[in-house]
């Protein structure tokens, strides 16, 4: 039995024969994987992988995994399944399911002690919620609408399964809730919020102490003749810049942006836009560079993106990517 080895970070892991197929694959050698600074997460074909160059590692089996989030300190993994928040640590293990209310796109707090995610609100929209990643049977807590935080939690609605996702990928990610908190612990990003009053789809950074909240992008509604959305935030290391994925159909067709991504300058308010066509989702590596997913060899890859130059790298194949903080 031919033995293989293989080398993720400083670790060597080792595996027999066939095994190491179903652990373990390698980028096409046509496609010179990049090397990264710390472990990069993704999903593929309903499992989490990670890697930090060309070979990879499976830390789910089973299918219906999605949005994973390293913790700030790099230890733990948030992520969902069957529509509901889990941990793990960042070798797979120590799998816990910390909610049974429905959750969607968690992110963590700056101490990796509390995890941020959206559910139903007392006022019947989405709302963004709190609970402790390390206490067990923990009660979550209402961070936004304000005005929901001395309210009841709504019911908890049966479990329902999930449809298989239709429509085009923009239709998928429209009513994506995922949220980012910020580095420092003061803002929350999230879809929807007071805005919706206004707008037909927004994207709001909320201030956790006060519980204000400021629309940083916004579709339809008011005096805007365009519809689209904003989804899926990320925050840069030093909360300078808020990266968003956007589609925009304009009142005409030169108005019209498909899938894209768009950074923002949290100081001045500043927008452009990153990456290519089809690019979504984007994590952070560091001030310069961060992963995406785009569209490569007619499917998902997650993306090596130059912020500055816009060159992209194809890494590895899958999507919703989370990038280890670098300690």
């Amino acid at each position: 039995m031919r033995v293989v080895t293989r080398v993720a970070g400083n670790m060597a892991l080792t595996v027999l024969g066939a095994a190491a197929g179903a652990l373990f694959q390698t980028a096409p050698a046509a496609a010179a994987t990049p090397a990264m600074p710390s472990l990069v997460a993704y999903v593929r074909a309903g499992d989490v992988w990670v890697s930090r160059g060309a070979t990879e590692q499976r830390l789910t089996t089973g299918g219906g995994w999605s949005r994973p989030r390293f913790s700030p300190n790099g230890r733990s993994i948030a992520l969902l399944r069957a529509g509901q928040l889990w941990t793990m640590r960042a070798d797979g293990t120590a799998r816990r399911r910390l909610t049974t209310r429905p959750a969607a796109g968690p992110s963590w707090s700056p101490d990796s002690a509390s995890i941020a995610f959206a559910s139903l609100s007392c006022s019947g929209g989405p709302g963004v919620y709190r609970i402790s990643a390390t206490t067990a049977a923990a009660t979550p807590t209402v961070l936004f609408p304000a005005y929901c935080r001395d309210e009841e939690l709504p019911a908890e609605p049966a479990p329902a399964a999930k449809a298989a996702a239709a429509g085009s990928l923009s239709d998928r990610l429209r009513t994506d809730d995922a949220v980012a908190w910020s580095p420092d612990g003061t803002r929350v990003a999230f879809r929807g919020g007071d805005c919706e009053s206004i707008y037909d789809a927004c994207l709001t950074v909320g201030t956790v102490a006060t519980g204000g909240e400021k629309t940083v992008a916004a579709y339809g509604g008011g005096s805007l003749q365009t519809s689209g959305f904003a989804v899926v935030p990320s925050w840069r290391a030093d909360g300078a810049k808020l990266a968003w994925t956007a589609y925009q159909q304009g009142e005409t067709v030169a108005d019209n942006q498909p899938l894209h991504v768009v950074e923002y300058d949290t100081a001045t308010g500043a927008k452009r836009t990153v990456g290519a066509s089809q690019d979504r989702e984007l994590a952070y590596v560091d001030a310069g560079r961060g992963v995406a997913t785009g569209t490569y060899r007619n499917g998902s890859w997650v993306m090596l993106v130059n912020l500055a130059t816009g060159a992209r790298t194809p890494f590895h194949q899958g999507s919703q990517p989370t990038v280890q903080p670098v300690k």
